[in-house]
């Protein structure tokens, strides 16, 4: 599975970004898709996930701000991030989890920094 991630950049406070992450090669639909994030130095972090069937989890400090969705037909997933705060400053990671065995699969990362 390959995965490759567009959509950061820099955005000020309170601003808004779209991420979308496309999947290609051995795709099953009931793959588990979703968006992690790292800042260097620190661990990699679950920011949301959706199931094929539109089930969303999110991390408590996205929540009400970030929304995850998926395009089953383009293997597609985005995350809209609204009212972004500089602690949102990050590397986001596309991820693709199997059900059957929780192999993961990830994106290269893109960027995305909160600043004014």
């Amino acid at each position: 599975v390959q995965l490759v991630e567009s959509g950061g950049g820099l955005v000020q406070p309170g601003g808004s970004l779209k991420l979308s992450c496309t999947a290609s090669g051995d795709i099953l639909t009931n793959d588990i898709m979703g968006w992690y994030r790292r800042v260097p130095g620190q661990q990699r972090e679950m920011v949301a996930t959706i199931t094929s069937g539109g089930t969303e989890d999110y991390a408590p400090n996205v929540q009400g701000r970030f929304t995850v969705s998926r395009d089953n037909r383009k293997n597609t997933v985005y995350l809209y991030m609204n009212n972004l705060k500089p602690e949102d400053t990050a590397i986001y990671y596309c991820s693709s989890r199997r059900r059957s065995n929780s192999q993961r699969w990830w994106g290269q990362g893109t960027q995305v920094t909160v600043s004014s």
